[in-house]
Order: structure tokens, then C-alpha cells, then sequence
């Protein structure tokens, strides 16, 4: 083992980058900011990464778990996505004070509005800590002993940094568990609402425009971390003050050009670019039936959503979460098949084979595609039946609300079941506020009659198979009889029950919703779950050698570890593409494309407010214009993007800020698999068009006077 990681670090050195490809870790920077330097870049790796005196990092945060953000001034401020703060933007909504539709400003800091469960986190340092890990571990380790070893270091490790309660930390496998990193944060649970533009410029285009180039849409809302006044993370208090941060960014109003060096900091989410060709292959014959369960959902909500108002305010951000996913699969399915991703990577495998047989040393890799065709064969089963629980079984929200409840059957002593009542009552109150039963009924009927259609029958659960004896498969009156019947869409009652936990729990157990979800989860767990950890066990193990004999056979390339949700620069250039044949997109658009879009009255997703038409016709754009006299929106690049990077900084040669990445074109989303550059661009927001928002429409100058401005 220790062999193998001498031969890492030789390898790292000696990496030469591939051009904008890449979503690397900021220690390994150092190994790639001389290729970013040649491409324009004027910092230093320091400027980026250190933990001897503040940098960039210091100004990133990772934004409630699943995307990121940027602290923007001296007082806490940051930016992220609109649709990275809509939880709390629809939190705070009714038919009263209607942000989603208005849009919010608070006009001094006691105005900025508490969030609940909102939580940022700055990286305070990341740590290499492979060696620690792997100690002793070697190939002929058993692998439940590895895991149990890898385990149990990793949480010791952790525990340690976390310094008494001071951090939070964990730590995390690259390379599929070749190399180990220990990441520590400062976490800051006081944040705070303090502006946003209305759905009509935040959403703007909606779900016609999403993962689509040319994009006007202004994506952007702006929250403030909130400290004790020892300037340290504190739950939230009125005696809390705004956050005075190591490292703000400063923005710069002199905008780009194409060609210019742009690079983005933040948390990317998931890729998967070493897979073979059967998990490709997997995926492209998995795709279309999430597609299709999730379009019949959102058909549904958007429907309901479209005739009622106060359906709309309940359901606008979980329609946005279905829908984002559903679009992106569509154009990941596409692309994978416009690459042909599949025999591609039979391509290298062939070269893989090859490689293997000119050195006996290389013996450990020559099973290990068989030994993927063989798994791959049997997980095809298991993984779509795991897609259909997840996307029919558990998509009509009050059998996920049945599960959230009977969690509190878990709790083994009175003071554990008395926290998660507490939780739940929370949970319960959430849940009801935004909840529609006919809607979700209308859901109910239509993916379990997709399941029912498209699932063998060995695999339906003994409720299903029963209530579909009782009403001769009609899923219409399936439902109607599990919503009529069932007690957990009742608030009152639900209050009930968790007020008097073992007073109801015959009557709870016995809850048509909770059957349902129950048989199906006991079948699963029975019948399908073990199977599938199993394959994943193993697979794990297969993608881990895999992943090191690609390593040891491409010495002349820089494979960055996939993303895993922690902080990582990626780097390219702003530039547009060529679609298809005969189509070339340009590298930015402007205010005239929205007013454009916006005279298509047909299109409900491109109404906007009649301020902004108001402020276009005048053309006083300020400060905030281009060179030509435009009010620029939205820009291209080709920097490696995934979830997770909405929020983003997109900064300059300088480190200054010039836009918040939102999006990738749809051409680009297989980019999570298998990159591109002929396509791979993503989008962001022009960080003038956000300052325009809060200046001119907002009259937020209060924000503006916070913002250092490079003119």
C-alpha cells in the first residue's frame, strides 16, 4: 500500500492539465494554477487555498448543504441562486405577503427575515489523510474488514478535529477510496433573508428556458450570516450581529470578454467520470423511466398549480426540485447518446485490456470486466426496481409523510422518542402548510399505475397486489380509497397522535397510508435491498481497482478526483458554441432578449414585471452597462460545472466576482459522466444584472453601499 501511494504523489506532480476539464481539490491546486496561470490566471495558489492568513476560500460557503455561495461585504452579506434560497423564499410566502410573486427587500437589518434549518459552512481547512486511513490496509485485506477499519478511523479523525464541538468535520474517500481527505468546518445556523427578486426575473423562463441556452433568467437572492458578538457561529438570537467575515470578494463592474480567463469556487455535488461501460450503459436504459414518472408528476402539479394561487405558493419549490432533475436527465440521456458514451468506453477498455496484458505485475486488473458485466447484469434489476421505489413508491408525499412519522418507532428510550415528537410536530406543521391532498391523490393514481404497468409482478408488495384485487386494478379508485381513508392527512389528528404516541398507535399502525407504505418497505427490505448493497459492495470494490489501474496506465494525464460535495476550482474560459450544425450561440445575453421573450404572451414563463419593461424603455442602466450600452444577464464559460455549483462565484483573472454560476447548457449535462468541451459550458448570471436588480428595481442602495465595486 504504501508503494502505491509513493506512486500517487509522483503522478500528481508530473500531471499535465487537460484544457478546461477538471473540478479540482484546492490543495492539489497547486499542482494545475501554472496551467491556469498560462491561461490568464494572475493569482497564486495561496491567493486561492491557505491556512496560514485569509484567501478566497474564506469568502465561499457551502449554502444549506446542497449548493454554494459567496460573502460579498464586510457585514455578512453573501449571494447565491434564486432557486438556492426559494425554500425560504416560499417559507416566508402566503397569499398575504406574497414574495414569490413581489419579491422581498428588507429595508434595514431588524427587517431581514430568520430561517429555520438554514445553515452555511466555510471550509476552515482540508487535510490529506490517506495515509492514516490505509494504514496497514493492502489488497489482501478482506473487504468488510477494510470497510470496518476505514470506518472507524475516519470517525475518530473526525472527532478530533472538530475540536470539542468548535468545527464540524468529516472525512471523505477520492478516487473511489484510493485517497482519503479530512475536511473541517465552521458552521453558521443564524442566516437570514435579505432580498430577493420576484419569481418573474429570479425564475424567469421557468421551466421552458431550464438547462437551455440563450438564458435570461436573474437567478440570484441575497441572505446575511448573523454571529454572537464574539463573531462566532450561535443558533439563532435577536442579539446576534452581522458576521465580519476573514475574505469578502470584491465585484468587478468591468464585466469580460470572450476568451477571457474565468474560474469558479464552490461545492460541486456528484460526478461519475470513471464508470465503465455497463454502468453507462445502465443508466441510459434507467433514464427514461424517471423521465417518465417525474413528467407525469409535474403534469399534475402544474395543472393544480396553474388554476389555484394558493396551490402555486405551496407547491412552486416543489415543483422546481422535480422539475430540474426531470430536464436534466432528459439532456444528460441525449448527450450520452450524441457522444456514444457507451462504446467510447468500451473503446477504453479495449486499451485497458490491452495495457493489462504487457505487465504480469498488472494481473489484479484482468478480471475486473467480466466481473462488471457480471454484476452489471443482475444490478440492472435491482437498481430500476430501487428507481421505481424511489420515484412512484415514495413520490406521493403522504406516504413519505406515513415514513417521517413511523420514525418515531425507532426511538428506543422516552428521551430519544420525545425529541423526534418535537421533530415531527415541526415536521407535521411544515408538511400541512404545504400540502394539497387532491393533488397529491391525482400523483398517487398515476405512478402507482405506472409501477403497476411497468414492474414485473413478482415485485409488488401484498397492499398493492390487494387493493388491486378489491377494485380491478383501477387506480382511480385506489386512491380515492387510500386519501379518503387515511388519517394522516388530517393535521388535527396527526397533532393527536403525537401528543399521545401509545394511546394511538393501534390506530396509527393500522392507517391505510401506513400499510401501504409499510408493505412496500418490508418487501423491499426483504426482498431487494439486501441483494442491492450486496452488488453495491462489491461493485464498490471492482470501481475502486478500476479506478487505480485507470490512474497507474494514464500517468500522462491529470484525473481529478470526482466531485463529492466539497470545496473544488474548476477553470475555462468565457466563450459560446456551436449547438448544431449551422447554429452558433454567442457568449452573453442582454435585457433586449428578455423584453423579447417577454411578447410571447402564449408563453406563461415569460411574463415579467412591468417595473423591468419600464426600466428597459428608459435605457438608464447606470453603472451596470457594457461597453456597447447594454445591460448584459446572463454569460457562458467553459468551466466544469455540476450540482451543487449553483451559487458559485465566477470570478475573474483577479478573484473579483463577475457572475454566479445557475446552469449548464443542456448540450452539457452528460458533462457529470463524460466532458465535453466541444459542449460542456455553463451558465451563470452577470453580476451586474443582480446589482441593476437591487439598485434600480429594488431601491436597495443600502446593499449596493455595502459591496466594494472595481470599476
Amino acid at each position: 500500500m504504501k508503494k502505491l501511494l509513493i506512486t500517487f504523489c509522483i503522478i500528481t506532480i508530473t500531471f499535465t492539465a487537460l484544457a478546461d476539464e477538471g473540478i479540482w481539490l484546492p490543495i492539489l491546486q497547486k499542482y494545475t494554477v501554472e496551467d491556469m496561470q498560462k491561461k490568464g490566471f494572475k493569482l497564486t495558489a495561496q491567493d486561492i487555498y491557505d491556512i496560514n492568513s485569509s484567501s478566497l476560500k474564506d469568502a465561499i460557503i457551502q449554502f444549506n448543504g446542497g449548493c454554494t455561495g459567496v460573502v460579498v461585504s464586510k457585514n455578512g452579506l453573501l449571494f447565491t441562486n434564486h432557486h438556492c434560497g426559494y425554500d425560504q423564499i416560499q417559507y416566508h410566502s402566503s397569499v398575504e405577503h406574497n414574495y414569490l410573486d413581489k419579491g422581498f427587500w428588507a429595508q434595514s437589518n431588524s427587517e431581514e427575515l430568520p430561517n429555520p434549518n438554514l445553515n452555511v459552512k466555510f471550509l476552515y481547512r482540508m487535510e490529506d489523510v490517506t495515509s492514516q486511513i490505509l494504514q496497514d490496509i493492502d489488497d489482501s485485506t478482506i473487504e468488510k474488514v477494510r470497510d470496518s477499519l476505514v470506518n472507524a478511523r475516519s470517525i475518530k479523525i473526525a472527532k478530533e478535529a472538530e475540536d470539542n464541538g468548535k468545527f464540524e468535520a468529516i472525512v471523505k474517500p477520492i478516487y473511489y477510496g484510493n485517497q482519503y481527505i479530512l475536511y473541517i468546518y465552521e458552521v453558521f445556523n443564524d442566516v437570514r433573508l435579505v432580498g430577493t427578486p420576484p419569481d418573474a426575473i429570479g425564475k424567469f423562463g421557468g421551466d421552458t428556458d431550464n438547462w437551455m441556452w440563450p438564458r435570461h433568467t436573474g437567478d440570484f437572492s441575497v441572505f446575511r450570516i448573523y454571529a454572537n458578538n464574539e463573531n462566532k457561529p450561535a443558533q439563532y438570537s435577536n442579539d446576534n450581529i452581522p458576521y465580519i467575515p476573514k475574505r469578502y470578494i470584491k465585484i468587478s463592474l468591468k464585466g469580460y470578454n470572450e476568451d477571457d480567463f474565468t474560474f469558479i469556487y464552490g461545492f460541486p455535488g456528484r460526478t461519475q467520470e470513471y464508470l465503465s461501460s455497463y454502468a453507462v450503459d445502465m443508466l441510459l436504459k434507467h433514464n427514461p423511466h424517471k423521465i417518465k414518472l417525474r413528467t407525469q408528476r409535474l403534469n399534475i402539479i402544474n395543472a393544480d398549480m396553474a388554476n389555484d394561487i394558493e396551490i402555486r405558493i405551496k407547491y412552486a419549490s416543489k415543483q422546481a426540485s422535480i422539475a430540474n432533475a426531470w430536464k436534466k436527465w432528459q439532456g444528460e440521456y441525449l448527450g450520452l447518446q450524441r457522444l456514444d458514451a457507451v462504446n467510447k468506453k468500451t473503446e477504453f477498455e479495449n486499451r485497458f485490456t490491452e495495457w493489462i496484458k504487457h505487465d504480469k505485475a498488472r494481473a489484479v486488473y484482468k478480471n475486473l470486466l467480466a466481473d462488471f458485466k457480471e454484476i452489471y447484469n443482475e444490478l440492472n434489476t435491482y437498481s430500476l426496481l430501487n428507481d421505481y421505489f424511489n420515484e412512484a413508491v415514495m413520490a406521493p408525499e403522504i406516504i413519505r409523510f406515513a415514513e417521517k412519522l413511523n420514525s418515531v418507532f425507532k426511538e428506543k428510550t422516552d428521551e430519544g422518542k420525545q425529541k423526534r415528537i418535537k421533530t415531527l410536530q415541526e415536521t407535521a406543521a411544515d408538511f400541512f402548510k404545504n400540502y394539497n391532498l387532491e393533488t397529491d391523490r391525482k400523483i398517487f393514481a398515476e405512478v402507482m399505475q405506472t409501477y403497476f404497468t411497468n414492474i414485473d409482478k413478482k415485485y409488488h408488495a401484498a397492499a398493492l397486489v390487494n387493493l388491486c384485487a378489491e377494485y380491478n386494478n383501477d387506480f382511480t379508485k385506489i386512491s380515492n380509497r387510500i386519501y379518503t381513508a387515511t388519517k394522516l392527512a388530517n393535521h388535527a389528528w396527526v397533532n393527536e397522535f403525537l401528543s399521545d404516541i401509545d394511546g394511538k398507535t393501534e390506530e396509527f399502525n393500522n392507517d391505510i397510508a401506513l400499510v401501504f407504505y409499510k408493505s412496500f418497505a418490508d418487501f423491499y427490505k426483504e426482498n431487494i435491498s439486501p441483494r442491492l448493497q450486496d452488488l453495491n459492495k462489491t461493485l464498490a470494490l471492482k470501481q475502486r481497482l478500476f479506478m487505480r489501474g485507470q490512474m497507474e496506465m494514464q500517468t500522462d494525464k491529470n484525473l481529478y478526483p470526482d466531485a463529492n460535495s466539497t470545496l473544488r476550482i474548476a477553470y475555462g474560459k468565457v466563450g459560446g458554441f456551436s449547438p448544431v450544425d449551422g447554429t452558433v450561440y454567442k457568449h452573453y445575453t442582454t435585457l433586449d432578449g428578455v423584453i423579447e421573450k417577454s411578447r410571447k404572451e402564449d408563453v406563461a414563463d415569460y411574463k415579467i414585471p412591468a417595473q423591468l419593461a419600464e426600466l428597459n424603455s428608459t435605457k438608464d442602466f447606470g453603472e451596470y452597462k457594457n461597453t456597447k450600452g447594454e445591460l448584459p444577464v446572463a454569460f457562458l464559460a467553459s468551466n466544469h460545472t455540476t450540482g451543487g455549483n449553483s451559487g458559485s462565484p465566477v470570478l475573474n483573472a483577479y478573484g473579483q466576482l463577475i457572475g454566479l454560476n445557475f446552469d449548464r447548457c443542456w448540450e452539457s449535462t452528460m458533462s457529470d459522466i463524460m466532458f465535453d468541451p466541444n459542449y460542456c459550458r455553463n451558465i451563470s448570471i452577470d453580476i451586474r444584472y443582480a446589482l441593476f436588480i437591487i439598485d434600480k428595481l429594488a431601491g436597495a442602495k443600502r446593499l449596493i453601499n455595502e459591496l466594494e465595486l472595481v470599476k
